[in-house]
């Protein structure tokens, strides 16, 4: 049992946190890769896809319209972007354009019913647990805001998305960079000294110690091994998390 006092905040990793990395790299990237071009061909008109396309385009430095054949239209050159996604995503690449599509077709799955989000069986007792002892927990992922609702709303155990105060994704800066973690205590209106930060990977850790975060690291049977310049706490299920006042 690892023992915390004082903590008002938890702060969540989800892929080899509270969810199995496979599900992530097995199910949901494969789903993004396979639909991503029908998807562009029937969506490319929505405003919210527009604005993701310009974004890719703005990742890699180009004209926001680079893509659109017809910019007034929303027309877009399906082929040539559609290259430039699989190959971001052939590379797992962070950049928030294609996160925020990849959401999009996500949103398509989970609503449709073809994706159903999995999470560890120690997870949701963990959860429910701390919001009944008035904790805040919220979401830090690489993956978009829009990613992470649609993960905790359309779960193998239900609507999750009540036990859950509110979700940060790269916008508020990269994982392995501290002033992320400050920029998230000073928006949710916490110090860090009162925030528990769970992750598997040891440079996100390490950056949100740099702040006075509390953290634990996740230690799951899928994930990678924890870069041995991470010496904190460890923990293999939630329910070694003691949260004390």
């Amino acid at each position: 049992m690892v023992p915390y006092s004082k903590i008002e905040v938890v702060l969540l990793d989800i892929e080899g946190t509270v969810s199995d990395v496979r599900f992530v790299y097995d199910v949901m990237f494969p789903f993004a890769k396979q639909s991503m071009k029908s998807f562009l061909e029937s969506q490319s008109g929505i405003m919210e896809v527009r604005t993701a396309i310009e974004q890719v385009a703005r990742d890699a430095n180009l004209d926001v319209n680079h893509w659109f054949l017809d910019p007034r239209q929303n027309e877009i050159d399906v082929e040539r972007l559609n290259a430039h996604l699989q190959e971001l995503m052939s590379t797992d690449s962070k950049a928030t354009g294609l996160k925020a599509l990849q959401g999009l077709v996500w949103k398509s799955g989970f609503e449709s019913g073809q994706l159903r989000a999995e999470l560890f069986p120690d997870v949701l007792p963990a959860l429910r647990e701390w919001v009944t002892n008035r904790k805040r927990l919220f979401i830090y992922s690489s993956g978009s805001v829009l990613a992470q609702q649609l993960f905790f709303r359309f779960t193998t155990e239900g609507d999750l998305s009540g036990l859950l105060s509110g979700y940060f994704d790269t916008n508020v800066g990269k994982k392995q960079e501290p002033a992320s973690y400050q920029r998230i205590a000073d928006s949710i209106g916490a110090k860090p000294q009162s925030i528990l930060f769970v992750s598997d990977v040891a440079e996100e850790l390490i950056a949100a110690t740099t702040v006075g975060m509390e953290v634990v690291a996740s230690v799951r049977a899928s994930n990678k091994p924890l870069n041995p310049g991470y010496n904190g706490a460890q923990i293999h299920f939630f329910s070694e998390i003691s949260l004390t006042d």
